[in-house]
C-alpha cells in the first residue's frame, strides 16, 4: 500500500458533497430543458391585429408558426363575442417533430365569418402550456353594415375638424376690422386659453411621451392610443389662435373690460389643481397619466361653463356687436357633424352603448350645440338691431356721424361740459 495515499472523509461530509453535486446536475439539466420548452416564445402569431369586415362576409387570415416543436400543440381562439364573429376552425392542431427545425415557417388558414355588426376581441390559448406564449397576441375585429357609411363618417370627421379649426378666425378678423374688442367677453377668452392649454398638455403627453404611453398600455394592453396627430394639431392650433385674440385685447380698444373676479377665482382653482397634481407627480406619488387625466377633466369643466359669461354679457348689453356669429356657425357645423358621426358609427357597428353610454362626450357636444343655438337667437332674434356705442365730442359730432355706415343705429355718447355723459338714440345716415 506504499505510495498510495488514502484520504478518508467523514460520512456526513461525503453525503453532503454528493447531494450538492446532484443538485448542480439537476439545475444544469433543468436549464438545458428550459430552452427546449421555451425557446419558441412568441413564435406563433396571426397575420393581422385589426380587421374590418362587412356583415355576412368572410375574411381569410393566417396563423403563422416560426420553428417546430418537439410536442404537438393546440391553438384555440377565444372570441369575446361569438354572436358577432365566428372562426373556422376555432382550434388548430400543430403537430410536433422529433427533430424540430427552429427556422421553418408554417402557416395555417383561419376563416373569419362576420355574423352581426359590432366589436369583438380575440385572444389565443395554447395547450400544453409552456411551449409558446401567445398572451400578447390578439385580434380586434369590427363588423359593420356598410363600407360607404364608414367612408362618410371618415369624411365627416375631417369636415368638423376643419370647421372647428377655422372657427377661431372670424373673431380675429372682426377685432382687426373694428380695431376694437368691445363686446368680446374676457372671461370667455381666459377660460378658453386655460381649457386649450390643458387639452394640449393631454394630447401632447399621450402622443409624444413614451413613458406615458407605457403607462396607458399597461392599463389597456389591447387598446389604441386615443390621441392622434390631428388631435395634437387641433389643440395646439386652438391655443395659438386664442393667444392671438388675447393679444388683440391689449392692442385694440377695450374700454374698461377685464377678467371678472369670478373668472379669476375659477382660473385660480384650476391652476391650483394643476400645480398640486404636477407636484405630486414629480414626487412620484401620482402617475403622469393620471395627471393628464386631471388636465382633461379641467378642459371638460371649462367647456361646460365658458360660454356663460359671453351669453350673459350679450344679454346685459342687449347686443351681440363685437361677438362673431361666424365663430358660432362654424362651431355649430362642427358640433352637429360630430354628433351625426357618432350616430352613424353607432348604427354601422350596432354600438349604441358608445353613443348614449359616453354621457360626457355626448353631453358636452349637445351642450355646446344648445349654446350655439342660443347665440344665434341672440344675434338674429333678440338683439337683431345691432346697436353699438360710439363716443364723440359735441364739437365734432357731425364729422363722427358722417363717417358712420348708412342705415345703422348707434347709441352715441356725447361729451358736453353742460352735463355728464348722456345717451342719445340716433339714426345715423351718411
Amino acid at each position: 500500500m506504499a505510495g498510495v495515499a488514502t484520504v478518508l472523509k467523514p460520512r456526513g461530509v461525503a453525503c453532503a458533497s454528493s447531494s450538492h453535486r446532484l443538485s448542480l446536475c439537476f439545475v444544469f439539466v433543468l436549464l438545458l430543458g428550459i430552452p427546449s420548452a421555451h425557446s419558441q416564445l412568441e413564435k406563433l402569431y396571426v397575420s393581422e391585429t385589426d380587421l374590418n369586415i362587412l356583415v355576412d362576409d368572410t375574411h381569410l387570415m393566417k396563423l403563422i408558426q416560426i420553428g417546430q416543436y418537439n410536442e404537438s400543440l393546440q391553438v384555440t381562439a377565444n372570441i369575446q363575442h361569438p354572436d358577432i364573429v365566428q372562426f373556422v376552425p376555432q382550434t388548430i392542431d400543430i403537430p410536433g417533430s422529433k427533430e424540430p427545425n427552429t427556422t421553418v415557417k408554417i402557416t395555417y388558414d383561419i376563416c373569419a365569418y362576420a355574423k352581426s355588426p359590432g366589436h369583438s376581441e380575440v385572444t389565443f390559448n395554447v395547450t400544453p402550456a409552456g411551449y409558446v406564449n401567445m398572451d400578447s397576441v390578439f385580434l380586434r375585429i369590427t363588423v359593420m353594415h356598410s363600407h360607404a357609411i364608414n367612408v362618410i363618417s371618415y369624411i365627416m370627421g375631417w369636415i368638423y375638424f376643419a370647421a372647428w379649426s377655422v372657427s377661431f378666425y372670424p373673431q380675429i378678423y372682426i377685432n382687426f376690422k373694428r380695431k376694437s374688442v368691445v363686446g368680446l367677453n374676457f372671461d370667455f377668452l381666459a377660460l378658453n386659453i386655460m381649457g386649450f392649454t390643458m387639452y394640449s398638455l393631454f394630447n401632447c403627453g399621450l402622443y409624444f411621451s413614451k413613458e406615458i404611453q407605457s403607462e396607458y398600455f399597461a392599463r389597456h394592453p389591447r387598446g389604441l392610443n386615443p390621441v392622434q396627430l390631428n388631435d395634437v394639431f387641433f389643440s395646439l392650433h386652438a391655443a395659438f389662435a386664442t393667444l392671438i385674440t388675447i393679444t388683440q385685447c391689449f392692442i385694440y380698444e377695450r374700454e374698461d373690460q377685464r377678467v371678472s373676479t369670478t373668472g379669476r377665482s375659477i382660473l385660480g382653482v384650476f391652476t391650483a389643481v394643476v400645480i398640486v397634481a404636477a407636484g405630486v407627480g414629480a414626487a412620484g406619488k401620482l402617475a403622469w397619466l393620471d395627471f393628464l387625466y386631471y388636465c382633461s377633466y379641467i378642459k371638460l369643466s371649462i367647456t361646460l361653463i365658458k360660454y356663460v359669461p359671453q351669453a350673459y354679457m350679450n344679454y346685459k348689453r342687449k347686443s351681440t356687436v363685437g361677438w362673431s356669429i361666424g365663430n358660432i356657425f362654424l362651431d355649430f357645423v362642427g358640433g352637429s357633424l360630430s354628433i351625426l358621426q357618432m350616430a352613424l358609427n353607432a348604427y354601422n357597428y350596432n354600438d349604441w352603448i358608445s353613443f348614449f353610454g359616453d354621457a360626457t362626450k355626448f353631453g358636452l357636444g349637445l351642450f355646446s350645440l344648445v349654446f350655439d343655438i342660443f347665440f344665434i337667437l341672440q344675434h338674429y332674434v333678440f338683439y337683431r338691431e345691432g346697436k353699438e356705442f360710439v363716443r364723440v365730442n359735441s364739437s365734432d359730432e357731425g364729422s363722427e356721424l358722417s363717417s358712420s355706415s348708412e342705415g345703422r343705429e348707434f347709441f352715441v355718447l356725447v361729451d358736453d361740459w353742460h352735463a355728464d355723459e348722456k345717451k342719445y338714440d340716433l339714426d345715423v345716415k351718411a
